[in-house]
């Protein structure tokens, strides 16, 4: 029974760096976009948002970086 919890510990753990890779990703493109969005006028409100939103996405997923959960620790 320990050998399936570590077999399923390691599958989570292996879904977990690859759900943060992800996490960056979208966060570099909704950054990016936002910034061209904001940049060239096209629709300067929105644009914001998407930055402001992509900086946060990218806080909480170094958050989750720095601080993962117990299975992936182990």
């Amino acid at each position: 029974m320990t050998d399936f919890a570590n077999l399923i510990a390691q599958y989570f753990a292996e879904i977990w760096g690859f759900l943060i890779f992800i996490g960056n990703i979208s966060a570099f493109v909704v950054v990016l976009v936002g910034a061209i969005l904001w940049l060239t006028d096209v629709n300067a409100k929105r644009g914001k948002g998407l930055v402001l939103s992509g900086i946060l996405l990218a806080v909480i997923v170094q958050y989750f970086v720095f601080y993962p959960p117990l299975f992936v620790m182990t």
